[in-house]
């Protein structure tokens, strides 16, 4: 690992210590949630369906700019891509509109392109996003963190590790599932923990491919680990399920997203 990389993941993990909005886990573990960002069109139509061969769904986190585009990670999301996911049960979240990095713009800046992002969805589609966030690159500032964190459901990182036992809403914790399969016994050894530790494991990746970007992953590495977890007899959800599991038992002061009638974010709470 590189130096960077280091000095990366010591920021990251000295955020997730500040400005938690935390919720116990208790016996809902262990869970484990998949998801795609940005998204590519191989994780819908390549790694939906490994998915849903163990009867999992995923979270697809959507930057709307990058509809109908095409880059590092190959062909990028359609229009009606966003409808086909829905149909067949998986989650759309948000993941701003230009895919912008937090720490290289202002925090006024980049709470406009999450409201952009947000504004596009609602202005394409009768059901618009779930309501839950990730970070693109999982870069988050303590000002983004203050900032937007009490306006969603859940805001995601990249932030390794398991969420549990007080799980952060403001940053959850995710593993990178990249490469091919001679990268599944890290997976597997995440999946075993979680198991004995009964907490909620996340995973994230962009492509789906048998050649996939540094950021994507085999079809063989991602049907290894699913199988793995199913035989393992995880819970497999998508962060939105586990939202609306923690919104049946949440006091009244659970801080959610809600909408002004502008589009713009603001604050409400889940009534119990």
């Amino acid at each position: 690992m590189s130096l960077r990389s280091q000095f990366g993941d010591v920021r990251r993990q000295l955020l997730s210590g500040l400005c938690r909005r935390n919720v116990p886990l208790g016996n809902r573990g262990p869970i484990v949630t998949f998801s795609f960002d940005d998204f590519p069109r191989t994780a819908l139509t390549t790694g939906a369906a490994v998915l849903e061969n163990v009867g999992a769904r995923a979270t697809y986190y959507v930057a709307m700019s990058l509809m109908n585009t095409q880059n590092s990670l190959g062909e990028q999301f359609r229009r009606g891509d966003l409808d086909s996911l829905l149909d067949r049960g998986h989650e759309l979240a948000s993941h701003t509109f230009s895919h912008l990095s937090a720490r290289h713009v202002s925090c006024d800046i980049f709470v406009d392109d999450v409201n952009r992002g947000e504004q596009a969805l609602r202005g394409m589609m009768e059901k618009s996003d779930s309501g839950n966030f990730a970070y693109p690159y999982g870069d988050v500032t303590l000002g983004t963190k203050k900032r937007l964190g009490p306006e969603f459901k859940s805001s995601r990182g990249t932030c390794r590790g398991l969420n549990g036992p007080a799980v952060d809403l403001n940053l959850l914790r995710a593993n990178s599932l990249y490469g091919d399969v001679d990268h599944a016994d890290a997976a597997k050894r995440l999946i075993l923990e979680n198991e004995d530790q009964r907490q909620w494991l996340i995973f994230y990746t962009h492509d789906v491919a048998t050649k996939p970007s540094p950021f994507g992953c085999t079809p063989k590495l991602l049907e290894t680990v699913c199988s793995f977890a199913a035989a393992r007899k995880m819970r497999f959800m998508t962060v939105a399920q586990v939202m609306e599991d923690f919104k049946q038992q949440c006091d009244p002061e659970f801080v959610v997203k809600g909408q002004k009638g502008d589009g713009s974010l603001r604050q409400t709470s889940w009534q119990t």
